[in-house]
């Protein structure tokens, strides 16, 4: 390395090890004083067991860390087992320069990255597939997923960029929860240093453009943030729901395929992906925004897309061998298996499984296989939890039936003081930064009147349009109504009417139907 982070302008290696050490320190603060705290006190009244008792709790950490190998997280994928696979890794290595020996895992979860790894004859790579990806993305674009990847090892891989970010990844974490003593501390550090890494994101995607021309590398962003979007925000509750039952989804995967395919479904994860970011007050991401990484990128290529190829012929190359239909695994049913059970089971990223024997860890054997599309779907549209959200909203009102509820709702909302009702629906919001406590606040609130919304709708003759939601529903008109749109734009613009308009609505419809 030069000095130039991923391709950025060039930084000095003491004002990036300054800034690393900076948020290590501030980012083990409390720990430290916490510690300096028990011992001061031990020295003052005699009590060794008040330094005793903190060094036995942090030794089993330290003993797993020091001892312990780290169990590297996933399937194995052997060359033999799948051979498509690896020669599209293989092929991918010799365009971004990647010769170091690389090993490929499955992961259950739709996630990319690359870990070091020790091995007989040295160090070698794992490169870690989430199945979610490798099932949904064509070839061409999990060939751009990968290209990215190892340009970052390729690259950017050097002691400075790595404990940069691990510091910053470091400090991150100490905010989340209740306390956070330190954000006035942390917050400039991670601002100041949030374009290292974000270059070093967009030097990557310019690498894999390179290598399959930038339309389709455009397009693998795209569908990597909405996969990504869906799968946490329906994926994990559907198994998460059925687990707490003592069952697991066998054809999670199937499912997950064809809500994708809802282009509803597309559109809330994209709306989701945008929410996200602009929530991030603390300048904790690490990569920029999807709409940012999309326009930086060049228009060299068409990927699968249409419109007239202006490729390389490399990226030309690359597009035609692997073309718009996903990568098929050869033992993808084994993989799928293999991938719900540790999600159902898991205590960790990875997957991985809990230990069995006690607290209420969990084994595979220990849950019941079912099939979500053999279910009823009014189970799993989301939101899955609307009946809680609108129990709460009941309570929060202190109205009983939901037309009461969502009538004082949209009072509050009319008289501006609807952060109320959220914050007694939510007591968590108070420990949110402030930047950002009400935008959350309308949010918990729009999906709260929507829970008891939807089904006074349902009743009145409206029906779901989509089969994996719930939010967005067709009128016996034929009228398509997004609910959590509208109710979010009512409370973020304090204007109730829309909503009356709509449960007035569904009042008439149902005498009339009566």
């Amino acid at each position: 390395m030069d000095g130039r982070i991923s391709g950025g302008p060039r930084v000095s290696a003491v004002r990036a090890w300054s800034f690393t050490a900076a948020m290590a320190a501030v980012a083990w603060l409390p720990l430290i004083g916490f510690l300096l705290l028990i011992a001061a006190g031990g020295l003052v009244w005699g009590g060794w067991q008040m330094i005793a008792l903190p060094m036995l709790w942090l030794l089993p950490a330290l003993y797993t860390r020091a001892v312990l190998p780290d169990a590297l997280p996933g399937r194995a994928v052997r060359p033999d087992d799948e051979p498509e696979l690896a020669a599209l890794v293989r092929d991918m290595a010799e365009r971004t320069g990647f010769g170091a020996p690389l090993l490929v895992r499955i992961l259950p979860e739709p996630a990319v990255l690359t870990v070091r790894v020790r091995t007989a004859g040295g160090h070698a790579y794992a490169l870690l597939l989430g199945l979610p990806l490798v099932r949904a993305l064509s070839a061409t674009h999990l060939a751009a997923v990968i290209a990215h990847e190892l340009a970052h090892e390729r690259h950017f891989d050097d002691r400075r960029t790595r404990a940069l970010l691990a510091a910053r990844v470091a400090l991150a974490e100490r905010l989340e929860g209740r306390l956070r003593p330190l954000a006035p501390l942390a917050a400039p550090l991670l601002r100041a240093t949030q374009p290292w890494p974000w270059q070093e994101e967009l030097a990557a995607d310019a690498e894999a453009a390179r290598v399959v021309g930038g339309d389709a590398a455009r397009e693998a962003v795209e569908r990597v943030a909405v996969i990504d979007a869906a799968f946490d925000g329906i994926a994990q509750d559907w198994v998460e729901d059925l687990v707490e039952e003592g069952s697991y989804p066998v054809d999670l995967y199937e499912a997950f395929d064809l809500a994708l395919q809802d282009p509803l479904v597309r559109a809330r994860a994209a709306r989701e992906d945008a929410e996200e970011e602009d929530l991030d007050v603390y300048a904790t991401a690490t990569h920029p925004p999807t709409a940012v990484r999309t326009a930086a990128l060049p228009h060299t290529g068409t990927g699968t897309g249409t419109g007239t190829s202006t490729s390389t012929s490399t990226s030309t190359s690359t597009s035609a061998a692997y073309g718009s239909a996903p990568l098929v695994l050869r033992d993808a049913e084994v993989v799928a298996e293999w991938c719900v059970q540790r999600l159902a089971c898991a205590d960790g990223p990875g997957g991985t499984l809990q230990a069995g024997g006690g607290g209420g860890a969990l084994r595979p054997e220990d849950l019941k296989p079912v099939r979500l599309l053999e279910l009823d779907p009014d189970r799993f549209r989301l939101p899955a939890d609307g009946g809680h959200r609108a129990e709460a909203l009941a309570a929060a009102t202190g109205q009983p039936s939901p037309t009461g509820a969502l009538r004082a709702a949209l009072d509050a909302v009319a008289d501006g003081d609807w952060y109320g009702l959220a914050r007694r629906m939510r007591p968590q919001l108070r420990w949110l930064p402030a930047a950002v406590r009400r935008r959350l606040g309308g949010q918990v609130l729009a999906s709260a009147m929507g829970a008891a919304l939807v089904p006074l709708l349902l009743e009145a003759g409206w029906s779901c349009t989509s089969r994996w939601m719930s939010t967005v529903l067709t009128a016996p008109d034929g009228t398509v109504v997004d609910l959590y749109e509208v109710l979010v734009t009512a409370v973020d613009g304090g204007d109730p009417a829309p909503v009356h308009a709509l449960l007035d609505k569904s009042g008439t419809e149902k005498a009339e139907r009566a």
